[in-house]
């Protein structure tokens, strides 16, 4: 697999795995993630939110990790990046604000590459007016904003992930195809609509399941701050050493 260099846009109360899992899972399988904030430069954090499903009519949500930026804001160019990742949580209501953060949104519909939404991100898609006659998943309470845009919103398990040529989107975190739907769009080369069933027996495809063990993940570098750090890195690092990932 050719190396890409993929942008992720996060904010403030961006959800944690949606977050944490793709920015670490297309380093693992070779790519370059650069994340970014708008306001903020390399080496600044975003405080995550930890959304999860516990028996009520909607999520819960609790205060998450401390994630490292290693890109900075205004020294992005859309252009040079070959693809775009947008987590959910609580960001994207705000991020939707920002006009720079919108045209590179339009950037990479209007040039065709490969984008990942998860979850609350269709919000930041709908304001970008890049949804008109585009299929979409999202977290279903965001659904009306899909149609409003001239999207059609597609009900997918909260653990799938639908894809519409180069756009690849999931309803939340639970999503463990999303990660590799990311990676295998950077090089995408028919249109259709599919939606991700799980059936694939490759473990690569359920390499991102959601974990809550108690383990300790790299005590620096971008993506982590000292203790308050997910266990996906390690993870994912025993599966690579294992020969399961490639």
């Amino acid at each position: 697999m050719a190396q890409k260099c993929i942008l992720l846009v996060a904010g403030d109360y961006v959800e944690d795995y949606e977050v944490m899992v793709p920015f670490q899972a297309l380093q693992v399988v070779g790519h370059t993630v650069h994340a970014m904030c708008p306001g903020k430069k390399t080496g600044e954090f975003v405080r995550t939110a930890i959304h999860d499903f516990e028996g009520d009519q909607t999520y819960s949500e609790k205060r998450g990790h401390d994630f490292m930026l290693n890109a900075t804001f205004e020294e992005v160019k859309a252009d040079t990046f070959e693809a775009l990742v947008i987590p959910g949580g609580r960001a994207p209501e705000y991020l939707r604000l920002n006009l720079k953060v919108l045209d590179i949104v339009r950037h990479f519909f209007q040039a065709r590459k490969p984008v990942a939404a998860i979850c609350h991100a269709a919000q930041l898609l709908a304001a970008a007016g890049v949804l008109q006659g585009r299929r979409c998943s999202c977290y279903p309470a965001v659904a009306p904003d899909v149609s409003a845009a001239g999207g059609t919103y597609v009900e997918v398990p909260m653990d799938k992930a639908c894809v519409d040529g180069n756009l690849v989107t999931a309803p939340a975190w639970p999503a463990p195809p999303l990660a590799c739907s990311i990676s295998d769009s950077v090089g995408y080369k028919d249109r259709s609509v599919r939606v991700w069933r799980g059936a694939d027996p490759s473990p690569k495809k359920f390499a991102f399941a959601r974990c809550r063990a108690a383990s300790r993940a790299p005590t620096a570098g971008p993506g982590v701050r000292g203790s308050q750090s997910i266990s996906t890195h390690r993870t994912l690092s025993q599966l690579t050493a294992s020969g399961r990932i490639h």
